[in-house]
């Protein structure tokens, strides 16, 4: 086969207000802002490049760490690159990060495999649903996302397995099974978190992991692992492939799907089969529950912007003795926020899908989501926190109450309120995400904050009786007894803060 497309020289990965550009020019350009393209490419191409930065420098602790700094690691990036070039060709006898010996796989479509686009009956209501043919940059970047993130179902052809006896592609009949959900879908859509700095360099430096919390996380009994495309699984269950499911690099670059790449679609089928945040295995980004009882994870959610688990996310500074969700990724970088960068970003994002009989996909309420704050490192403390938590349950008490009105006032009509309430409540947040980011910067201790909390409560106030008028029309006598009966009452959300 014929070698072309190397990605280390040809431009495929997207990059916020720059386009396409190469892995070379990543490394070598320090003003590139952030990655581009929708939540999922983002977070797939994100673990990427982390997965280089591991195998290419991994520091001891954190004193080398801070040694080794933003433009360090990039150098360091650029002549592991250099020496691992060939194994990095879309095409060619060792095509990057698919398996030769799957080519008796059925084939599918590109839009097959994309959960955004439309194929069979499904119907098409945008532009951006229709499938068009890929180019090689399309087809690197579907390849990375599928090694994480492939659906499950029916798609995957499980008739072939390259490691002799393996039962995994199965099922009870011993007829062939179908495909499991990637590690980082899970059956619904796990949400996805990493740091940001002001730019991709200091990012990836945030975020890059040091032996000593690799070992402290207590996860990854294989610790950092070997990179894949260094050295290639043979099968679903061969030593390499069980090395990866023991280490970080099989959870950055997790192989859930084996793949060949054609002009007209791809041979697939399921992959490496990795534990799940049950099974006490999760991804560093992901954010799960461990305290419980049965392990919980946070989910993507379209009806929930990730901006509203900020709590949740930042549990490092919870007083209690039980943290409840705790997201590794996060915890590591915020506590090198200080050295790192004055001001960070959180970014949240994933996709929410559906399930059937097991197969995986996205209609109805489902979509891509993500949110992004800014954080200064000098405000964050336990006061600070303790102040946005007190906030956001307040919020949660005014956007239940606009619920509990909205019903009220339907319930007099005599009509089933239910939906008119969720869309009201749900309109309540958008409002609020407006002022969010005010609301972060103003949960510190002293009067001049203070008060603007104070200016911003009367504004979430003024929200919350928003949406009750628009969701509790006000046209005849009835309908006006019944919206000045049922209107919020927020006097004591306002006192709260006096």
């Amino acid at each position: 086969m014929e070698r072309r497309f190397n990605l280390i020289d040809e431009p495929w990965l997207p990059i916020v207000d720059v386009g396409r550009v190469s892995l070379r020019q990543v490394f070598s350009e320090p003003s590139y802002r952030a990655l581009g393209g929708n939540p999922v490419q983002k977070i797939a191409l994100m673990k990427l490049l982390l997965a280089i930065a591991q195998a290419a420098c991994t520091p001891e602790d954190e004193a080398q760490w801070q040694a080794l700094g933003a433009a360090g690691l990039a150098q360091r990036c650029l002549a592991y690159l250099e020496q691992w070039h060939e194994r990095f060709f879309l095409c060619g006898d060792q095509p990057f990060l698919q398996m030769p010996a799957i080519a008796g796989a059925q084939k599918q479509s590109y839009g097959a495999v994309q959960p955004e686009i439309s194929t069979g009956n499904t119907t098409v209501l945008n532009h951006s649903q229709v499938s068009r043919p890929p180019s090689d940059a399309d087809k690197a970047l579907l390849l990375v996302v599928l090694m994480g993130f492939a659906l499950g179902g029916k798609k995957t052809d499980n008739s072939i397995t390259l490691t002799p006896g393996y039962p995994g592609k199965s099922n009870d009949k011993g007829k062939p099974s179908t495909g499991k959900p990637g590690p980082a879908v899970a059956h619904m859509g796990l949400l996805h978190s990493f740091l940001l700095s002001n730019d991709l360099w200091h990012s990836l430096w945030l975020n890059l992991l040091s032996q000593e919390q690799i070992a402290a996380a207590k996860v990854f009994p294989a610790g950092v692992g070997t990179a894949p495309w260094e050295v290639m699984p043979t099968g679903e269950a061969c030593t390499t492939a069980q090395q990866l499911q023991q280490s970080l690099m099989g959870r950055l670059v997790p192989l859930c799907r084996f793949c060949l790449l054609q002009s007209d679609g791809l041979h697939y089928s399921e992959g490496l089969a990795h534990a799940d945040y049950n099974g006490g295995m999760a991804d560093p980004t992901a954010t799960v529950d461990h305290a419980s009882k049965k392990a919980r994870a946070l989910w993507a959610n379209p009806e929930k912007r990730p901006w509203r688990e900020l709590t949740a996310l930042l549990g490092l500074f919870a007083q209690q003795k039980s943290r409840g969700f705790q997201c590794w990724q996060i915890d590591v970088g915020l506590q090198r926020t200080s050295i790192a960068s004055p001001s960070f970003a959180v970014w949240s994002g994933g996709l929410r899908v559906s399930s059937n009989a097991g197969e995986q996909y996205a209609s109805g309420s489902d979509d891509f989501v993500e949110s992004q704050v800014w954080l200064h490192s000098s405000m964050l403390g336990d006061i600070w926190f303790a102040q946005l938590q007190a906030e956001m349950n307040s919020l949660d008490d005014l956007a239940k109450a606009v619920y509990g009105c909205v019903m009220g006032y339907f319930k007099a009509q005599l009509v089933d309120g239910k939906k008119m309430a969720e869309q009201a409540s749900h309109h309540f947040w958008q409002l609020c995400e407006r002022d969010f980011q005010t609301l972060l910067e103003h949960c510190e201790s002293g009067e001049a904050h203070a008060a603007m909390r104070r200016r911003l409560r009367l504004g979430f106030a003024g929200y919350a009786q928003q949406a009750f008028d628009r969701h509790c029309p006000q046209d005849t006598a009835r309908q006006l007894d019944a919206w000045a009966q049922h209107r919020p009452k927020l006097g004591k959300y306002l006192k709260q803060e006096d």
